[in-house]
């Protein structure tokens, strides 16, 4: 049982302050190291204290809990107090820490699904074996569309529109005259998407890295030439194809050239069409209380009508300062949306710092807190904040840390995985994963690893075939599941 048992005094090296080290600028394994170890181990595994590894925790097993008991500690079981002496921000930072490692070790040696060619692949629910789509000729799929004659269309980051023949051939050639993208970073070509009445209008839509180079001047202090720089973010186009071309371009969407930005992450980008309308992801670009502000339109998702016109019931239309397409605000970098086929809800996936990726149900109008609020901390082990929720702001329908590096998703509609009906599936980049959630009244009842190590996840998509696609970063590749014979 856990006591969450700290050191009972400051390590020696606190109690001479012209010696003490400054715990305001520790990153938190370095804070671990300092305060903690010489109790609970180095390793986490526990000694004078016990093990922080097991998940078992004795005064209360939640984050608020045991932020609590680092908070106040426990004189009487030789727990420290950290109140004054850390902040509730270097304290969250540890929840998140000991999350982290807990996790690690709980997960360690759990055998998940590994598809491989010819070998079934058991889930709790449904049996697959996989097959090749694309086995080679990629460079970094980002997404990937059915058309209704059987081909498909997937793009590639750098700027490349390919087509995927029926028989599954990927032509080496790509679409010409698709718009200019500019590919920095982790921007690039990246959402393609076939409106739902392609048939009769054949548009085809696509999110890119729209901008361009300012080309270096000068040199720096090393005597090196400056490097380009680039100014991007996130735009929305339409188009068609014939004869292998690129026509009959319209924006639907940019922002403001004041917005655009030289960073190299977080672009976003997913759509989903519903009645008429569009909705759409704009990352927020590296930016922080930008996303709070409704008259700069990074870290927003928007609905537009599908031709970019803006509607007059959209939450902020009324606002004179604000931009009229917002939907929702205060996002960080969702790269997954989809809809409930039961009762179209909206659901988003969503980037977190280091700890904190998410799953939103989006409401008009709604806050969803970045930076105020976060379950997460900065990559580097610093605080962001101490606050995971707050009036006003909503909260995750369940997250994630240590991060997985959430990605596309797709809800299952399909007939061949009858076991896996109207399930969402989550892609994950870091964790190279497929994960499945059942959602029942808004609400994650189930959660299970079905794909793993295979590659990096860019995405998910439930098929008109009936079977999951999925697209891989590392190794290149598009490979389906079927189900088991």
């Amino acid at each position: 049982m856990k006591s969450l048992l700290l050191a009972t005094f400051l390590p020696a090296c606190l109690i001479a302050a012209d010696e003490s080290p400054d715990l305001s600028k520790m990153k938190v394994d370095k804070l671990y190291e300092t305060l903690c170890a010489s109790c609970h181990a180095a390793d986490l595994s526990g000694g004078q204290g016990p093990s922080f590894l097991d998940g078992e925790w004795k005064h209360g097993d939640t984050d608020a809990d045991i932020f609590q008991t680092i908070l106040k500690g426990n004189i009487s079981l030789g727990m420290t107090p950290w109140e004054g002496i850390l902040t509730d921000e270097q304290i969250r930072s540890l929840v998140i820490f000991l999350r982290e490692k807990e996790k690690e070790a709980l997960t360690k040696g759990i055998e998940f699904p590994k598809p491989e060619l010819g070998k079934v692949s058991k889930t709790e629910k449904e049996d697959y074996t996989i097959e090749m789509v694309v086995e080679e000729g990629l460079k970094i799929p980002w997404a990937l569309a059915f058309l209704p004659d059987g081909r498909k269309l997937v793009s590639e980051r750098p700027g490349r529109l390919r087509v995927i023949s029926a028989d599954g051939k990927l032509d080496p050639k790509p679409i010409e005259g698709t718009p200019k993208v500019i590919s920095h970073g982790q921007g690039g070509l990246m959402e393609v998407a076939v409106h739902p009445d392609y048939e009769k209008n054949g548009w085809i839509y696509l999110g890119i890295s729209d901008g361009w180079w300012e080309k270096g001047e000068g040199t720096d202090k090393k005597g090196k030439k400056n490097k380009d720089k680039a100014h991007t973010i996130t735009a929305v186009v339409r188009g068609r194809i014939k004869d292998h071309q690129w026509v009959d371009q319209e924006w639907i969407w940019k922002a403001d050239k004041k917005f655009y930005s030289g960073s190299g992450v977080h672009f976003g980008t997913r759509f989903v069409f519903d009645q008429g309308y569009i909705y759409f992801v704009i990352g927020e670009r590296g930016g922080m209380m930008e996303v709070q502000d409704l008259t700069n339109p990074k870290g927003k998702i928007y609905r537009l009508f599908d031709d970019g016109r803006e509607p007059k019931d959209n939450p902020f239309v009324d606002n004179k300062d604000a931009i009229k397409g917002i939907w929702t605000y205060g996002h960080r970098n969702p790269q997954g949306l989809d809809l409930d086929p039961r009762d179209g809800s909206l659901y988003s996936t969503e980037h977190g710092p280091r700890g904190g990726d998410e799953l939103n149900l989006i409401r008009k109008g709604a806050n969803y807190g970045w930076p105020v609020i976060t379950y997460g901390m900065n990559y580097n082990g610093t605080p962001i904040t101490s606050e995971t929720s707050k009036e006003g702001m909503e909260q995750p329908v369940t997250y994630w840390t240590p991060s997985i590096a959430v990605c596309g998703l797709d809800f299952y509609t399909g007939d061949a995985f009858p076991g896996w009906k109207n399930d969402l599936f989550a892609g994950a980049l870091a964790k190279k994963e497929v994960r499945r959630l059942r959602i029942e009244d808004q609400k994650v009842v189930e959660e299970e690893v079905i794909l793993k190590d295979f590659g990096r996840v860019r995405d998910v998509v439930d098929g008109p075939d009936g079977f999951l696609y999925v697209i891989f970063n590392g190794p290149d590749q598009i490979i389906r599941l079927v189900p088991a014979k």
